[in-house]
């Protein structure tokens, strides 16, 4: 297997460890952060059992999403099976948002009905183990989505840098109430936690809304699309530019105008070209390229800018 194949083995191999670590991660800090709850009472690590409650979900539905996104194309799926990832995004962010409105629920009436926190070393040990374990899983994800551009690590990436901030609040929390005296603090950072939890989960969803309905690809990416079609010294001009993305596949259509008088040959040879360079630019995209007469104007022209 060598060039494009390559590179696609070497996203399925950096997708399937990073969905493993994920689910593996989430499920080591539930049972850890369940039996510190148990011991302490604390409405903090409550907020952080919950958080990796649903960690351990959308991680779990982010794996079966990875799996399925990477199978070929077939014969029903010609544009691929990419879109299970944004779908999956969806997943997580209803998971996300479920959690947050249970926390805030909780941590609304403990701050009404005061409870002492017990065991607080023993919930703060189990604290900083969950920041080392979060910490080490983002450095994974984050090295995946630079190499992949998967849209459903990344989400589970943001999700659980998100947990990195709440874990750390949550410890400032068991800290305030045991040492200061400040017992409010445990529930009202459990309030805080919720909201950034919230916050996140619509972050999760807007991105995979944008991929489910076909956005364009940023300016910069359609930019530089042009310009490196426009760097061929045959080609005159470029219109109707496509773009979109499912998961870590991207798709690019544009029409070349040509010198009229050209063969179809060389037509097709100039578009070769510039497609390998489009290709290049953004490896594992498939590239899509009309051929146009310059100086012909089409009907629908001005309904499809570039």
């Amino acid at each position: 297997m060598t060039g494009l194949g390559e590179a696609e083995a070497r996203t399925a191999r950096l997708l399937r460890r990073a969905t493993y670590a994920a689910v593996g991660t989430a499920l080591v800090l539930v049972a850890v952060k369940t039996a510190a709850w148990f011991m302490s009472g604390s409405v903090a690590v409550l907020s952080s059992l919950v958080d990796s409650v649903a960690d351990f979900a959308a991680s779990g539905i982010n794996l079966l999403a990875v799996r399925h996104a990477l199978t070929p194309a077939d014969r029903e799926h010609r544009f691929g099976h990419g879109k299970a990832e944004p779908l999956a995004g969806l997943g997580q962010a209803a998971f996300i948002a479920g959690s947050a409105v249970f926390l805030g629920l909780e941590a609304t009436d403990r701050l009404l009905n005061p409870h002492p926190i017990s065991h607080a070393p023993v919930a703060i040990g189990v604290m900083l183990f969950s920041l080392a374990m979060t910490c080490g899983l983002i450095l994974v994800q984050r090295h995946a989505v630079r190499a992949t551009r998967s849209i459903a690590v990344q989400a589970d990436s943001v999700h659980y840098a998100s947990d990195f901030l709440s874990n750390g609040a949550t410890i400032l929390a068991l800290v305030l109430a045991t040492q200061v005296g400040w017992i409010w603090a445990d529930p009202v950072l459990g309030v805080v936690v919720a909201g950034i939890i919230l916050w996140t989960g619509f972050g999760i969803a807007r991105t995979a809304l944008d991929q489910l309905m076909d956005r364009e690809l940023p300016d910069d990416d359609r930019a530089r699309v042009r310009a490196i079609a426009l760097a061929h010294p045959k080609v005159q001009a470029i219109h109707d530019l496509k773009t979109r993305a499912a998961g870590t596949s991207r798709f690019i259509q544009f029409h070349l105008e040509l010198d009229g008088g050209m063969t179809l040959s060389e037509a097709h040879v100039i578009a070769d070209e510039v497609e390998a360079a489009v290709m290049q630019a953004f490896p594992g995209t498939e590239v899509i390229i009309h051929q146009d007469p310059a100086g012909i104007v089409e009907p629908d022209r001005a309904t499809h800018a570039a």
